[in-house]
C-alpha cells in the first residue's frame, strides 16, 4: 500500500497479515479522497475500525487537522503504530485501542472539537455485517441511549466502505444516505445529517 497524495505521497504503508483486516486499496482510497478533497483541509477524521491506519494517514497527509483512529485488533493496533513511527508522525493523531460501539458511546465534549467530528470512515470487517448497522445507528442516533449525531459536526459526512452486493439502509436515524460510489467488489456509501446540503 502507499500514500496517495499530499505531504506523505508515495510513502509505503505495511498491512497486517492475515485475511482478518481487509486494506482499503489504493484505487478505492483514491477515489474515496477525490470525492472529499473539498473537506479534508483543517478537518477532525474520525478512522473507525483502523487497521493499519491507511485511510487516517491518507487524511493526515491531505490536510487534516487530526485523526482519531480507533481499532482494538493487537495485530492491527501494531502494525498502525509501525506505520506511524517509519513515517515519523508523533503529532495530529491519537490512537484509540478500543471496540468502535465503546468508543462512540464514551466520546463527548472533552477531548474533540465543540462542534463535532467532520468526517468519519468506516470499515468493519465485511463479514461483521451487524457492526454496520450498530455503528451507523450510533452515530445517527437510532439506537436507545446513543448520543450519536451529537457527535458530528452539522456538516460532517459518515462514509462506510461494504461489499458492493451488500446493501446497506438508506436511513440510519438522523443520517441519510447522500451517495453511492461503485467500484470491484466494494462500495462506498456516503452519508448526511438529514439537513445537510446534498452532495455533489
Amino acid at each position: 500500500m502507499r500514500i496517495i497524495a499530499g505531504s506523505l505521497r508515495s510513502r509505503t504503508l505495511e498491512a497486517p497479515a492475515g485475511l482478518a483486516t481487509r486494506p482499503t486499496s489504493d484505487r478505492l482510497r483514491e477515489t474515496l479522497f477525490n470525492v472529499l478533497a473539498p473537506r479534508i483541509q483543517d478537518a477532525v477524521f474520525v478512522d473507525l475500525y483502523a487497521g493499519s491506519g491507511a485511510v487516517g494517514i491518507e487524511a493526515l497527509s491531505r490536510g487534516a487537522a487530526r485523526i482519531e483512529f480507533v481499532e482494538r485488533a493487537p495485530a492491527a493496533l501494531k502494525v498502525l503504530r509501525g506505520n506511524l513511527d517509519r513515517l515519523g508522525l508523533t503529532a495530529g493523531f491519537r490512537i484509540h485501542a478500543a471496540a468502535v460501539g465503546g468508543f462512540l458511546r464514551r466520546s463527548g465534549p472533552a477531548g474533540r472539537r465543540p462542534d463535532g467530528y467532520d468526517l468519519v470512515f468506516l470499515d468493519p470487517p465485511y463479514d461483521a455485517a451487524s457492526e454496520y448497522a450498530a455503528t451507523l445507528g450510533l452515530l445517527g442516533g437510532s439506537l436507545i441511549g446513543s448520543s450519536g449525531a451529537g457527535l458530528l459536526a452539522p456538516n460532517a459526512l459518515v462514509i462506510a466502505e461494504h461489499r458492493r452486493k451488500e446493501r446497506l439502509e438508506d436511513n440510519y436515524g438522523s443520517l441519510a444516505r447522500k451517495r453511492l460510489l461503485e467500484q470491484g467488489d466494494a462500495a462506498l456509501s456516503f452519508y448526511a445529517i438529514h439537513s445537510s446540503a446534498q452532495l455533489d
